[in-house]
């Protein structure tokens, strides 16, 4: 479906059935670069399980009017007028990398109105590589080859895919290559440039749960200790073999552990 938020239309796919207020709503949120389309399995299954979805292209990124938030909190902000613009009271979030750190922003902001959180591919503070940024500053091709070759899991580099055909690696190039010049550069700025990540998960008032890769080179699983510590109510899942790029990579997987989380929609 199309709406207008900050009077920039947007684009938000809803896992094949119409979205509903009335129901309980989870967002979910992509990366850095990407669009709505690396949630597409997820989708399907908790549209046509209860939930009303909202999958939306953030701002400059898939079919999105621009430009992209240029940091997390305005990210966050734009999020929350979203949600606000569609009459959402209470929310299921779920963010992957960069949106993971959207999804808690949010979702600190939202307090009781925070129903669950899920945070994929996620650190307390992603830093971004001074060579992978400056990459993605020159729009140099590089840029995504380094985003592919760290972050898909060496199983998934080279096949490794039940779907006969599958190429994760291909794919997330070509997803990457999709997006508008400056758009990979303007995120992952937004990523290194926020300092609040541990400070906000203090605040989280929601069940959290950090799903994460056991050969994820981006954001590695063992980087997560802090936030543990300080989410009141938090549960670690590590998929093995997994990368960065869990949804695609293993989406079944991922569903696994994001089913029971969520529960039954009410």
């Amino acid at each position: 479906m199309e709406l207008k938020v900050q009077d920039k239309k947007v684009f938000i796919a809803t896992g094949g059935k119409r979205a509903d207020s009335s129901k309980s709503t989870l967002i979910m949120l992509h990366g850095a670069g990407m669009d709505r389309t690396v949630w597409s399995m997820q989708a399907r299954f908790f549209a046509h399980h209860g939930f009303s979805v909202l999958n939306p292209d953030l701002p400059g990124h898939g079919r999105s009017e621009g430009p992209a938030p240029d940091s997390i909190p305005a990210y966050s902000a734009w999020v929350l007028d979203l949600l606000e613009s569609v009459g959402v009271e209470e929310v299921y979030l779920v963010g992957h990398s960069m949106g993971s750190l959207i999804a808690l922003s949010c979702a600190a902001s939202l307090g009781p109105k925070a129903k669950k959180l899920a945070l994929l591919g996620t650190l307390p503070k992603i830093q971004v590589h001074p060579d992978l940024l400056d990459s993605a500053i020159k729009n140099d091709h590089k840029a995504y080859e380094t985003i592919v070759g760290w972050g898909v899991g060496r199983l998934a580099q080279i096949g490794g895919n039940r779907t006969p055909g599958s190429w994760i690696a291909g794919a997330s190039m070509r997803l990457l290559e999709s997006s508008p010049p400056g758009v990979l550069a303007n995120d992952l700025k937004a990523c290194n440039g926020w300092e609040d990540g541990l400070e906000t998960a203090t605040k989280l008032k929601c069940p959290t749960l950090l799903l994460l890769g056991s050969d994820d080179r981006m954001t590695p699983a063992n980087g997560v200790k802090e936030m543990e510590a300080v989410i009141r109510d938090c549960e670690t899942v590590v998929l093995t073999g997994a990368g960065h790029m869990m949804m695609i990579e293993e989406p079944e997987q991922t569903l696994d552990a994001l089913i029971p989380f969520f529960g039954q929609a009410s």
